[in-house]
């Protein structure tokens, strides 16, 4: 699966599309995929100064998007109706070796629980063999029909639902 494929398939842009290609996959089971680290990487720019190291929440994002991209490929309802998947939770994380720029990430997912609005995986994160990281990664999938009523508030302070051929953009002071 080629980036262009990965990008059909997920909503996330550079800088935080954490998946370059798909390597292997088997519906409903597993899926590996790469992840090349480099010394552009906007997150190393201050993690750490002369001493770069890819962040581990980062690891962690790269295995959940591998993993949206397994549950997308295994259920055809994921992928064709605008279903969201969003990280749901983590559990029994292990970090077990620094990740530098020039690392290419191995990231192995496998299947524990399938449901239509829930799953849960294994992935294991190595560099040339040697384990980096290793937890169980919830996702939670958003069908449409779920999605939440967004609205913005009216000059009489009301709430009005958002018509849907706009965009809202939010200004700070």
């Amino acid at each position: 699966m080629s980036i262009i494929d990965i990008e059909s398939v997920l909503p996330h842009r550079y800088p935080f599309l954490m998946v370059d290609s798909v390597t292997g996959y088997e519906k409903n089971c597993g899926l590996r995929a790469i992840k090349n680290v480099s010394k552009n990487e906007p997150a190393l720019q201050g993690h750490f100064p002369g001493n770069a190291v890819f962040p581990g929440v980062l690891i962690i994002e790269a295995l959940a998007q591998a993993a949206g991209i397994l549950w997308a490929q295994s259920n055809a309802d994921v992928l064709q109706n605008s279903t969201l998947c969003y990280l749901a939770g983590t559990e029994k994380t292990k970090f077990k070796r620094k990740v530098i720029p020039g690392d290419q990430l191995q990231l192995d997912i496998k299947v524990v629980c399938l449901k239509r609005k829930i799953m849960k995986v294994t992935a294991l994160a190595s560099v040339n063999g040697n384990l980096a990281c290793s937890t169980t990664i919830s996702l939670f999938a958003e069908y449409p029909e779920q999605q939440p009523q967004r609205n913005f508030i009216t000059n009489n302070n009301t709430l009005a639902p958002v018509p849907e051929e706009k965009s809202c953009i939010v200004q700070y002071a």
